[in-house]
């Protein structure tokens, strides 16, 4: 399966928790680059939102991958249910990536 096949395949809500699941990596970027304190005090409230974004928009993927399952029995769930888990693993990529490159820029400070 593609990526834009997969993202076709997403909700409107799983697609704004994917945009929201990158925005600490970027933040985390930019503190690595020029560590400041404020840019390090919004990381954990950022990554909190990447966090509950992400199982917001899997359990809304989810519900209606189980809506589609009963609506269509002979359908393939499994695929369903893989597409519903897409935001979790995006989120924790991306919090990974995050918080290493925070580790660079707290590194750079000491």
């Amino acid at each position: 399966m593609s990526v834009p096949h997969l993202l076709q395949q997403l909700g409107s809500f799983a697609l704004l928790s994917l945009l929201i699941a990158v925005i600490p990596a970027v933040m985390a970027a930019g503190y690595a680059l020029w560590p400041t304190e404020s840019k390090l005090a919004l990381m954990r409230p950022l990554s909190l939102a990447s966090l509950f974004g992400a199982l917001a928009g899997s359990t809304s993927e989810a519900i209606s991958a189980l809506f589609l399952t009963v609506v269509n029995p002979g359908g393939s769930a499994m695929a369903f249910f893989a597409v519903a888990l897409v935001p979790l693993f995006v989120s924790f990529g991306s919090l990974t990536v995050a918080w290493l490159l925070v580790a660079l820029g707290l590194r750079r400070t000491a």
